[in-house]
């Protein structure tokens, strides 16, 4: 991938009035333009000033009129975050301001940046590897404190050192393996067979590892998808509104007023839930019922924990039996719910024996009593893991992909050298490994990789 030898600019802040809205420039032009387009009060060109330093004056559009009072700063490459030249405008956050601003820029020598090519130019510059620039992406769409502090963790690199230290250890035993290649007379005595053998049943546990957090680093960033099911009028929407804190579905007591999936995030007991509020579960001759349904038992098997709600102003019935059965099944964690817990009858005893085992909480969903409790059983149920270093874990299907086959490439290569396969069929599977392994970095990914991660990245990021 070469390098760009071009400036780009972009406005760098959300889109609609602000506080402050800023204007970002990268490239070897990035000052020189940046200069054109800006006049300081102390009268000295901006290049000669300090980098870094912040610089207040007038920002001139592309007439030489000053359009705002801002502030302005500049980093030399290679310090600075693409690695390039920058220039950034610290503006009012006024669109108007920062649409004359942009045009002038643009007016002066620089383009329009694509999304995500400011974090693109850090990675090709080699400020980030790939997977700190996807912790970028990660960073700015977490919606959690979990998710923002396992971003930041993998921004500052602890999931690139981890991976770091297998790439290493291929490496030594690729080395190895060379010079057999290279000194086919020479044999290789047991003790170093034996030294091979483990370090590669060391580096498959570590790969199995990296692999295996792939679940829980996706429940850290996209939150765990949480299925509230139920049948008619059993309070599953009246749950979702309590969770999010403001009316997201209708509530009404005409059974089957739910006919599509609902979805919205919350946080209980500290982990994040993506909730999905359901059609309620019955037989209907309603077509467009019948499809609330359908999509509520899709949900249903899709969702990595599930809600069961049962009304309980009635005693269970044969389908909330039913419900629990089909659910206690799927080996899926899963929580009964007794609903409208201000207005109960007397059916605990009913529903422990429905439980099965599952967590049992009465709640109302009116006055928040039972919320607690609720949030406490999640908790147990999705503990934190206070063992996950942040930013250790694989966050992303790419990242899972390349991992797995880095994986299954040193299982290969444990299994040739415990059958005695030639030196040189084993090394093509760690070679293959530390391709893969490569791929998490950016070390040896494909361009069209590359473009398809910046892509969906902000403008102006």
């Amino acid at each position: 991938m070469s390098l760009p030898a071009d400036t780009i600019a972009a406005i760098s802040t959300p889109p609609g009035p602000g506080a402050i809205g800023i204007l970002r420039l990268s490239g070897p032009r990035a000052v020189e333009v940046a200069q054109a387009s800006f006049r300081p009060l102390n009268k000295m060109p901006l290049s000669q000033h300090r980098p870094h330093e912040l610089v207040y004056g007038d920002l001139l559009d592309r007439d030489g009129q000053p359009i705002d009072r801002v502030l302005c700063t500049f980093s030399r490459g290679p310090v600075s975050y693409t690695g390039e030249d920058t220039a950034e405008f610290q503006c009012h956050g006024s669109p108007m301001v920062l649409s004359l601003g942009l045009e002038a820029l643009f007016s002066r020598g620089a383009r329009q940046a694509r999304a995500g090519e400011f974090t693109r130019r850090a990675f090709l510059n080699g400020k980030l590897d790939l997977a700190q620039a996807e912790a970028v992406g990660d960073l700015l769409e977490a919606r959690s404190r979990e998710g923002a502090r396992h971003a930041a963790g993998q921004l500052t690199g602890a999931l690139s050192r981890r991976i770091a230290g297998v790439y290493s250890a291929l490496v030594d035993i690729m080395a190895h393996f060379h010079a057999v290649l290279d000194y086919p007379d020479e044999d290789i005595d047991p003790f170093r067979m034996e030294e091979l053998s483990g370090q590669l049943s060391r580096q498959e546990a570590a790969l199995r590892a990296l692999a295996g957090s792939y679940r829980r680093g996706q429940y850290i960033r996209d939150g765990v998808p949480c299925a509230i099911v139920g049948r008619p009028n059993a309070g599953k929407s009246s749950l979702l509104n309590a969770l999010v804190g403001f009316d997201r579905a209708i509530v009404t007591n005409i059974p089957g007023t739910t006919r599509d999936t609902v979805e919205e995030r919350a946080e209980l007991g500290g982990v994040t839930l993506r909730l999905i509020d359901t059609a309620g579960l019955r037989d209907s001759d309603d077509p467009i019922e019948q499809l609330g349904v359908e999509r509520s038992r899709a949900a249903m098997e899709e969702a990595a924990l599930v809600l069961l709600v049962v009304d309980g102003t009635e005693k269970a019935t044969r389908e909330d039996a039913a419900l629990a059965r089909a659910i206690a099944g799927t080996g899926k964690p899963w929580v009964l719910v007794r609903s409208k817990g201000d207005l109960a009858g007397e059916n605990a005893d009913d529903l422990a024996a429905l439980a099965e085992g599952a967590p049992l909480v009465s709640l109302s969903a009116r006055t928040g009593e039972g919320l607690d409790e609720l949030g406490r059983a999640v908790e147990e149920l999705f503990p934190q893991g206070s063992e996950d270093k942040a930013g250790e874990l694989i966050t992303n299907a790419r990242q899972a992909e390349a991992a797995g086959r880095a994986l299954d490439c040193v299982v290969r290569a444990g299994q040739a050298l415990t059958d005695g396969v030639t030196p040189d069929a084993l090394l093509t599977d760690v070679e293959e490994a530390l391709e893969a392994l490569g791929e998490l970095t950016g070390q040896s990914v494909r361009e069209d990789v590359t473009d398809r991660i910046f892509s969906k990245f902000c403008v102006g990021k």
